[in-house]
């Protein structure tokens, strides 16, 4: 059935930044469908801890209860970054149940093995897996919205990426850096939102990188307790990016018609533009 509200579809949203932009999508009067692999509380486990079985809180179910709490609708359907035709059915239960998708947010990421590993110690099928999960799933995604999309003559599509994609550890993995199996895809997922800025920009469609930062999701702050470094590295709440994914999928006091073309294929800083927009609490304060 089609729906006049406009539709939000957000990836990995069982938890984390996925589960926050939701959050604040359906504050701002969007309705959102939500997927992941995680669809009950209980079902996922952390894959990075070295014994394999520590759970991780969130689910699929939490996010739409929130979701309907914030006064959207919410569709949860369970996908996988590695299984193309779940990504594929997804899109078209959202499209067939509501008839359009207005904001695509490409936030779900491979979270298994090959992220941490030095170069001489990596798998390349792990790094041709993490290519498939970060980066083409995305195009996929994309792929299958972008008809729509194009109809309308607007939509939107928000890619979080990561500073992985751009700068250099400070140091190797294992002592403050990150893994280049990790960085590789993430700087390629980089490159989409300005490629398809100018391409299709001028058909309407609205692409923008989102840089979070480093943020204390649940899986972050597992590996903090699991290291005994919690607190030692402070970031800021998932709520924080998802402020800004709210504010760049429009509505009222969202982005302007000029700020999008204006801001169209760039990368935004998250925490650096909730603080100058005041579109988030100021977090620091509060720890």
């Amino acid at each position: 059935m089609s729906s006049h509200r406009r539709i939000a579809l957000v990836t990995g949203a069982s938890r984390g930044i996925g589960k926050a932009s939701a959050v604040a999508l359906a504050h701002a009067g969007l309705d959102v469908a939500i997927t992941a692999r995680t669809m009950r509380e209980g079902e996922a486990f952390d894959e990075s801890a070295s014994t394999g079985a520590e759970p991780v809180p969130g689910s699929l179910e939490t996010t739409a209860r929130l979701v309907e709490a914030a006064g959207g609708r919410a569709l949860a359907v369970r996908a996988d970054l590695l299984d193309e035709g779940s990504l594929l059915t997804a899109t078209e239960r959202v499209l067939d149940e509501w008839g359009h998708v207005d904001v695509l947010v490409n936030n779900a990421v491979h979270t298994g093995p090959g992220s941490m590993e030095r170069f001489l110690d990596l798998d390349i099928d792990l790094v041709v897996t993490k290519l498939q999960a970060n980066v083409v799933a995305q195009l996929v995604l994309i792929k299958s919205v972008l008809p729509g999309m194009l109809e309308r003559g607007e939509g939107t599509i928000i890619d979080i990426t990561s500073a992985v994609a751009t700068s250099d550890p400070p140091a190797p993995s294992g002592e403050g850096g990150w893994g280049l199996g990790y960085a590789v895809t993430k700087g390629a997922f980089h490159r989409v939102a300005g490629i398809l800025a100018v391409e299709l920009g001028p058909r309407g469609i609205f692409v923008v990188n989102v840089e979070p930062g480093y943020v204390l999701t649940e899986r972050m702050t597992l590996a903090q307790e699991r290291l005994g470094l919690a607190g030692k590295f402070p970031g800021a709440p998932p709520s924080v990016p998802g402020a800004v994914v709210a504010w760049l999928a429009g509505g009222p006091g969202g982005v302007t018609p000029d700020e999008r073309t204006a801001i169209n294929g760039t990368t935004i800083s998250a925490q650096r533009f909730a603080r100058e927009r005041g579109l988030h609490p100021d977090w620091r304060q509060a720890r």
